[in-house]
């Protein structure tokens, strides 16, 4: 499939002519071939192009609320700008190139500024352009050196005016959008160069999060009634990461460019990285124009998790936050898409939104796939969510039915890498696959877990439409690498192509405003996929550019004996409520794509390399000998040790503990002998307690003591006038420290906390006195309290200088 590309790319330059064909043999080179002007003669405003589907399908009469004022902000639309049939053909045929080994443009990427001299309109176009918006009053900022979007801002009247519309305002589901009431139209003179505006609306694409729900006050991160936290220790795991991060392949010197449109907070990001043992690394935030601030909850979740997330997986990996407001007019998730691509920002993309293809119409499907087609010649891989509605594409999926069939369009572009969820099938055994406690770092998985299609929808037991959003695309055919077992003979694209796991059972834990939360949904699998791809990119020594091609080339070698690097997942759907999606099988399917991956071969079997080695195979007999069953220790924080013998080097074995106050320090998983250290947290309490690290299936027991007792107390005021009072004693000691109070007078009455232990309270009262002054004596946690009550007057008021009851608290005895 390839190599006919390739042909076709021969074709084109040819065709092209000659000083095209010299630029793509030599792409080192900064010396383009002028574009041909498309805009011919001058740009008259009574002739108009008016463009079909340019209205949002919402923007209903029965929503209408009528016109809005005139002097209404609108800011940083994008208009996309159209190449030519013969730029469109020559990308094709670059594209094809620089993913085929035996082309000589095999990964010769373009900067940005050869990308806008080949394949941008011309100077005298985009000056045509610009000056016409400049000529109806808007705003233009800075053109991209792509030369494919121009961004311009203005007002309501301003765009009724240039583009003969009207600007309304729309009630949908409870909630006031703005929109354009018709389709727009341009003067014709500049059609052939313009394909559109991104959007004249704030209908924005939806983060691909199915649920965030805050975890347990402190998890139990191997899990409880059947449910398991998954973390990034759990997630190697699983998908087999570990012999990366022994041979250094963790991201180092590689950048993952995150597209956001809320700001976060850094000390989330790093609160997640010390939980988990990542080594410090904090995220670069560009903020693109104004900045939005820590918006909503799901949106600062989104960026958080996606931080998280990427950067766990790859944790070496540079992380860079782009930020950009939404408009009335425009999704910011787009202006930091765009900003990451005209920057060239980083070697891989992570994309957590959706909106449908039938949604984003014909200007928006243009912008995404012309923005792919950029990152993809730029070295640029691209992964995005497939979406959290199932096969309902276009519905949100809180909703509790499905409208119509059809694919998210971020993701739908041939040149972005789909990336749909798997669900674990672990409740019939979780024994099997998750440990009964936590080792260093929360980890409690043991192996790979076998998956299904994420489908948690009403149609499943579950909700809502959350499922694993995956169908044919209505906008582009089939591409020639799309091809293999499973893979329908649609003549459509396919979406999508990998997955992770992304259901609400066993949900990935993120860390937000200090607590621990749990996520789910694609927009958790696709940062995870982008981190692995860091992976990748970091052991290639070099950018990668599109992924799919060489996906499916992997699939169709493990089709014949090749490295196993995908996971098959062969059952399940992704059918929601009023809407039949599509069934997962062997091979390609809708709903998972290729499947799931192994990650130690995927990174090991990229651009033809080989399927790791296998792991040595051990001695038939390996004993172990721990130099000590146990120790005794005091209350106080320090660290224990014992060394293991194994009889052989190739002996492998792990460690765990039992208890969250023993941690272990030293390597979890190794072989050989090895020193096994761990830290003990200091002991709170006066009680002692017990731990027991699990080495190599031997026991070894470390007995710490509790506190000495020590106590204080804290009163009010113990003086008061004569006509009696009650008051509370407070008792500071550590938990399991126990103690008593006893009253020496019989005025004074103890009436709770006679007894208790650790911190508590005393309340007693004091009589009415009918006599002179009087001093008494309380004796709380072995601690002495003297009590005076003055005398009370015959008429009942108090004597002068007896001081009435205070309320702030008095000093400690």
């Amino acid at each position: 499939m390839i190599r006919q590309a390739a042909v076709s790319e021969v074709r084109a330059l040819l065709f092209a002519g000659a000083a095209v064909a010299a630029l793509c043999l030599f792409p080192g080179s900064v010396e383009g071939q002028a574009r041909g002007d498309r805009i011919a003669g001058p740009v008259d405003g009574k002739a108009r192009t008016r463009w079909p589907g340019s209205r949002h399908r919402l923007a209903r009469p029965e929503f209408d609320l009528g016109r809005v004022a005139g002097d209404m902000p609108m800011q940083r639309m994008v208009l996309v700008l159209q190449p030519d049939g013969e730029q469109e053909q020559g990308l094709e045929a670059l594209l094809a190139a620089q993913q085929d080994r035996n082309s000589p443009l095999f990964h010769q990427w373009l900067s940005a500024e050869e990308f806008g001299r080949r394949f941008g309109i011309s100077e005298n176009d985009l000056s045509q352009v610009v000056g016409w918006l400049t000529d109806m009053g808007f705003a233009v900022e800075p053109v991209a050196e792509s030369r494919r979007q121009v961004v311009f801002s203005g007002t309501a009247a301003q765009i009724e005016a240039a583009f003969q519309t009207e600007i309304h305002a729309y009630r949908v589901n409870g909630v006031i959008h703005h929109a354009n009431a018709t389709d727009l139209a341009i003067p014709a003179a500049l059609a052939p160069a313009i394909s559109g505006v991104l959007s004249v609306h704030d209908f924005y694409s939806k983060p691909m999060h199915a649920r965030i729900a805050p975890a347990a006050p402190a998890p139990e991160f191997t899990g409880g009634s059947g449910t398991h936290y998954l973390t990034p220790g759990d997630f190697t795991t699983i998908y087999n990461l570990g012999p990366l991060y022994g041979s250094s392949t963790n991201g180092t010197g590689q950048s993952i460019a995150i597209v956001a449109r809320s700001n976060l907070k850094p000390a989330d990001i790093a609160g997640f990285r010390t939980s988990f043992g990542l080594v410090a690394n904090d995220p670069t935030v560009i903020v693109n124009g104004a900045d939005p601030g820590v918006l909503s909850t799901g949106e600062q979740g989104e960026v958080e998790l996606d931080t998280e997330w990427s950067g766990a997986i790859a944790p070496n990996a540079s992380i860079q936050v782009v930020v950009s407001a939404s408009s009335s007019t425009t999704d910011g998730v787009a202006l930091s898409a765009q900003y990451i691509v005209n920057h060239n920002l980083a070697p891989v993309v992570s994309v957590s939104f959706g909106d449908c293809e039938s949604d984003l119409g014909r200007a928006g499907n243009q912008f995404w796939n012309s923005l792919w087609q950029q990152a993809a010649a730029q070295g640029m891989s691209v992964f995005v969510a497939s979406g959290d509605s199932g096969a309902a594409g276009c519905d949100d999926p809180s909703a509790t039915s499905g409208t119509s069939a059809d694919v998210n369009g971020l993701c739908s572009s041939p040149y972005a890498t789909c990336v749909g969820g798997t669900q674990f099938n672990d409740t019939n055994n979780p024994a099997q696959y998750w440990s009964s406690s936590n080792t260093v770092n929360r980890v409690s998985a043991v192996s790979y877990i076998p998956e299904s299609a994420w489908n948690e929808s009403g149609t499943a037991g579950g909700s809502a439409l959350w499922a694993s959003g995956g169908g044919p695309s209505h906008v582009y055919s089939k591409p020639s690498w799309q091809s293999g077992k499973g893979v329908p003979a649609d003549g459509h694209r396919d979406v999508p192509d990998v997955s992770l796991a992304a259901a609400t059972h066993d949900g990935y834990l993120f860390n937000m405003n200090g607590s621990f939360y749990a996520g789910s949904g694609t927009s958790l699998a696709t940062p995870s996929f982008a981190g692995l791809m860091a992976l990748i990119v970091g052991r290639q020594g070099a950018r990668q550019g599109s992924a799919n091609a060489q996906f499916y080339t992997l699939a169709g070698n493990q089709g014949h004996g090749g490295p196993a690097v995908f996971h098959d997942v062969g059952s399940g759907n992704n059918s929601v409520p009023s809407i039949t999606g599509y069934f997962a099988g062997a091979g390609y399917d809708l709903v998972t794509g290729l499947g799931s991956v192994d990650g130690n071969v995927l990174v090991n079997a990229w651009n033809g390399g080989s399927a790791p080695p296998p792991a040595p195979e051990p001695p038939a007999q390996c004993s172990y000998l721990l130099s000590g069953t146990g120790v005794n220790i005091d209350a106080t924080a320090q660290n224990v040790a014992v060394m293991l013998t194994a009889s052989s080097g190739n002996c492998a074995w792990t460690v765990t503990s039992d208890s969250d106050w023993l941690a272990v320090t030293s390597a979890a998983l190794t072989n050989g002998s090895q020193m096994v250290a761990a830290a003990v947290a200091p002991n709170p309490s006066a009680l002692p307690r017990m731990g027991t690290l699990t080495i190599a299936g031997l026991s070894f027991t470390v007995t710490q003591a509790g506190l000495s007792c020590t106590y204080a107390v804290r009163t009010g005021s113990l003086r008061a006038n004569g006509g009696g009072f009650s008051q509370t004693v407070f008792v500071s000691a550590p938990s399991g420290c126990g103690w008593t109070a006893t009253s020496h007078e019989v005025w004074v009455v103890i009436t709770s906390g006679a007894s208790g232990s650790g911190n508590g309270t005393v309340t007693f009262e004091v009589a009415a006195n009918a006599g002179g002054p009087r001093v008494g004596a309380l004796t709380v946690a072995g601690l002495s309290l003297r009590v005076t009550e003055g005398a009370r007057s015959r008429l009942g008021v108090a004597h002068p200088g007896i001081p009435r009851p205070i309320a702030q608290p008095g000093p400690s005895y």
